[in-house]
């Protein structure tokens, strides 16, 4: 089976927490803080893998977890880091945020490993958080939490040439006859319920890949059949060979099918209509044929389009029709996109972030959270507009309010991270 879309949940490992502890040993009751840190936690990671070309294996598995980092121990013991998940994807593969749509990666190839979630930072012991006035701090930071998501991934064929046309026109028999493929042929509609690949060998070496693509028919842009599921896995070929029954066996004009066929992709994405393509008119060792195959020329070719005239069942013309994409691949430009551009998925602002509040010894308040740890990373507190920020930041985030509601009052300590101030409004 063929799968192309699947929905997953993934979730970077939580950092282990710093632990409390405080040094005891013979003739020492009273030793100093000795909390070791906690872990960091295991990173998402996807990775492509050329040996895999459909994404089954996540029918059946949809959970996929990061370790955890253990928390610190006492004497100053580090906890492990979390494992990361490495997640092998098919190339091609595009990552979206389910509830946005917005893509967050795209594993184009498979020698660069792409980190989609980190893990979180494991928390500080209390030994990070003695002071000449705190010689025996009770608090160590708790691990930071990882991010969690709901994601799809959606493969896009890697080809570099896609065959398109309607169903039954011969595309399977083209590519069996060209390719190493051997795809499922037969005669009726919707043979293909998969796209199929293959490789043309060239004599110069430069070999290319060739996908049949299935499925595209009148309105499928608008979801009409499977077509819309298929539709994507054009927008990374270079290049179309069309495929057109020209003895126009089921009554149907060739010259009109190149057009529907055409309107369909560039519905779905117009910027597709700059892609070079060759149209392939197939079944020409049926009498009747030439007519229009006239007719395809005298309608195409003035475009730029170039009509070959094709029996995919006696081979015959297929050498001029990989010729003349070979020319077309040759004289290919570096620098096509694609993709369409796309609105990259960004994740919550430092704003949004969650924040807590601890209270320890009735008087000590320690926030915490990323988005207070990422303002904290870009203020410069030194500066006197970057303490009006800080304090406006707390103000509108609602933290002094938080804290207020804990309980505080002036004269109390309050500790962000590395910052540690007396309360005072």
């Amino acid at each position: 089976m063929f799968v192309d879309r699947v929905k997953i949940h993934v979730k970077g490992g939580d950092g282990g927490d710093g632990f409390v502890s405080f040094y005891r040993a013979k003739y020492i009751t009273h030793g100093g803080p000795d909390g070791g840190d906690g872990g960091k936690g295991g990173s998402v990671i996807f990775v492509g893998d050329d040996s895999m070309n459909t994404l089954m294996d996540f029918r059946y598995k949809r959970m996929f977890k990061a370790e955890p980092g253990q928390a610190g121990a006492k004497r100053n013991r580090f906890g492990k880091d979390g494992e990361d998940i490495i997640i092998k994807v098919p190339k091609g593969t595009v990552i979206r945020e389910a509830s946005t749509n917005k893509i967050m990666a795209d594993i184009a190839t498979s020698n660069e490993p792409v980190v989609l979630i980190k893990g979180g930072k494991g928390g500080r012991g209390n030994q990070h958080f003695a002071t000449p006035t705190r010689q025996a701090p009770r608090y160590a930071e708790p691990g930071q939490k990882s991010k969690e998501y709901d994601v799809i991934l959606e493969l896009k064929l890697i080809a570099d040439v896609g065959l398109i046309g309607f169903p039954n026109v011969g595309k399977s028999t083209f590519l069996s006859m060209v390719t190493n493929a051997n795809p499922k042929i037969a005669n009726y509609h919707f043979t293909t319920l998969s796209p199929n690949l293959g490789v043309v060998q060239l004599n110069s070496g430069k070999d290319f890949v060739l996908a049949d693509i299935p499925g595209i028919v009148e309105g499928a842009s608008q979801g009409v059949g499977l077509g819309i599921e298929f539709l994507r896995h054009v927008e990374r070929t270079k290049a179309f060979i069309h495929v057109v029954d020209a003895a126009a066996i089921e009554g149907d004009d060739p010259v009109e099918n190149v057009k529907k066929i055409n309107n369909e992709i560039i519905s779905y994405n117009p910027e597709l209509a700059k892609r070079p393509q060759v149209i392939a008119a197939n079944k020409t060792d049926i009498p009747g044929s030439e007519e229009n195959v006239a007719r395809l020329k005298a309608e195409f070719e003035p475009q730029g389009i170039k009509v070959i005239p094709i029996s995919a069942a006696t081979n015959t013309g297929l050498n001029a029709v990989i010729e003349e994409v070979r020319k077309i691949l040759d004289d290919y430009p570096d620098d096509i996109v694609f993709e369409p551009e796309y609105e990259e998925f960004d994740d919550v602002s430092a704003g949004n972030e969650p924040y807590t509040i601890e209270v320890f010894d009735g008087n000590y308040y320690v926030v915490s959270g990323v988005g207070v740890e990422k303002m904290m990373g870009y203020t410069n507190l030194e500066d006197e507009n970057g303490f009006a920020f800080f304090q406006r930041y707390l103000r509108e985030k609602g933290i002094i309010e938080a804290l207020e509601k804990k309980g505080i009052k002036e004269g109390d300590t309050v500790r962000i991270y590395d910052l540690e101030f007396t309360f005072y409004k």
